[in-house]
């Protein structure tokens, strides 16, 4: 059998935790800064997203985030916008759900965006809780299957 050469597998490649749970520094956007809201992933560590400002554009992920962070739809990201190009602006960084709640406290987000929860799958307001989530079949509609 040929002799490790390397530094480690791929669990060296995972990296550490980084104790994500602590709380960290609500950062503000400066001068050539901007709040958008992902639209869609669209792969290659781009997405497309809607910025307050009310333009779409195109978002490309720094390599940082590369891996580390995961942006899904309806998130809040602070984006650096290009001199150049007005259509395509880069990730600067992915706010948490509660650090979106504050922000649109603070009056940075505008009353209309609708922040993503994590409520997936929850418990609806207007459920009585009976249980009539099933579907009953009756035997000519089993025949026909």
């Amino acid at each position: 059998m040929p002799k490790n050469k390397g530094k480690g597998g791929k669990n060296r490649k995972r990296g550490k935790n980084e104790a994500d749970d602590e709380k960290r520094e609500l950062i503000f956007k400066e001068d050539g800064q901007e709040y958008a809201q992902v639209i869609r992933m669209l792969g290659n560590g781009r997405c497309e997203a809607m910025c307050i400002d009310g333009t779409k554009r195109l978002f490309h992920s720094r390599g940082k985030m590369h891996k580390k962070v995961w942006i899904a739809a309806d998130d809040i990201i602070l984006v650096g916008l290009r001199d150049y190009q007005d259509d395509k602006a880069d990730v600067i960084m992915k706010y948490m759900p509660d650090e979106a709640r504050l922000l649109k406290a603070h009056g940075e987000l505008p009353e209309t965006t609708r922040l993503n929860e994590g409520v997936a799958g929850g418990i609806d307001e207007d459920d009585d809780g009976t249980d009539d989530d099933y579907i009953e079949f009756e035997d000519e509609d089993i025949d026909k299957i």
